[in-house]
């Protein structure tokens, strides 16, 4: 690659980079010429995955590890001189009612899905800080925009995810860094097999007719998801190149359904317990 091609490059940080997704990211980035600091917890993975390739590095992060991602960021920087686009994409699924999720089957969900998120972006951070530059990609997913019954905790960890991203673009825009959560729909991945899926070891009866529900028709929809991944790799590079991205991208036309649904329900409550909603104020208040 020349000099003058090598600058005009991006150089990105990618978790969960050994299946899934995160392979389709670091696969398009490396295809249009930009350089991939791709991580997990086996960087092998990746190598056999993508192929070795000059522009790849391949790095051992757990994103529970705050050293994983402080050596990770380390060793880009070293090799690439700059980081231009994190996509914190790691994550996985919990399968449940809320009540037949144990506190340890909750934190640890937390602890990769949202934890985890914070130590990589904290790890990233003052880097683009230094360089006055750079866009944060928290991957997040309808489920934390709207709630559906059998995926209370997960989608709890993905709504701590799109309020962390919310603060986090008006924190970083006068230091020009960018911020955005990207809601996938339901997409055509490996996110419903057992290994990025977790059913909670506890089911209850009484919630058969939803959460059972939920499981019979996770187990149906499984590979048979609407959502094309190549075309949501697509949208990513369209995503990184813009001069003014969102603070939210959803993808899916079932997500982009769900997202109107839900705004017309919240506007439809609101107006009927409005009254209530602002009674509570003091008598001297001018609205």
């Amino acid at each position: 690659m020349s000099d003058s091609k090598q600058s005009q490059s991006k150089v990105w940080f990618i978790t969960g980079a050994s299946r899934g997704f995160g392979t389709l990211f670091v696969r398009n980035a490396l295809a249009r010429g930009d350089r991939v600091i791709a991580t997990a917890r086996n960087p092998q993975a990746i190598v056999d995955a993508i192929g070795d390739q000059p522009g790849l590095l391949a790095v051992k992060v757990d994103v529970t590890s705050e050293a994983d991602a402080i050596e990770a960021v380390r060793q880009g920087v070293a090799r690439f001189g700059r980081i231009d686009v994190l996509v914190n994409n790691a994550g996985y699924g919990v399968l449940g009612a809320v009540e037949e999720t144990s506190i340890a089957e909750a934190k640890a969900n937390f602890d990769t899905n949202v934890f985890g998120m914070l130590a990589v972006t904290r790890a990233v951070l003052p880097q683009m800080r230094r360089q006055r530059s750079g866009h944060v990609i928290n991957i997040s997913s309808l489920g934390g925009y709207s709630a559906y019954h059998g995926w209370g905790v997960y989608g709890a960890s993905k709504f701590a995810v799109e309020g962390l991203t919310e603060a986090m673009s008006q924190e970083l825009a006068p230091l020009g860094i960018h911020a955005t959560v990207v809601e996938p729909g339901f997409f055509r991945t490996d996110f419903l097999n057992d290994n990025s899926l977790v059913a909670t070891k506890t089911e209850i009866a009484d919630y058969a007719e939803t959460v059972g529900a939920m499981r019979v028709f996770a187990a149906g929809a499984n590979h048979n998801q609407p959502g094309n991944p190549e075309k949501l790799a697509e949208a990513m590079l369209q995503l990184v190149d813009s001069d003014n991205p969102p603070l939210r991208l959803p993808l899916g036309s079932d997500a982009v359904a769900r997202i109107e649904q839900k705004h017309k329900f919240v506007e439809a409550e609101l107006a009927a317990w409005r009254t209530l909603a602002e009674s509570t104020d003091h008598a001297d208040v001018v609205r």
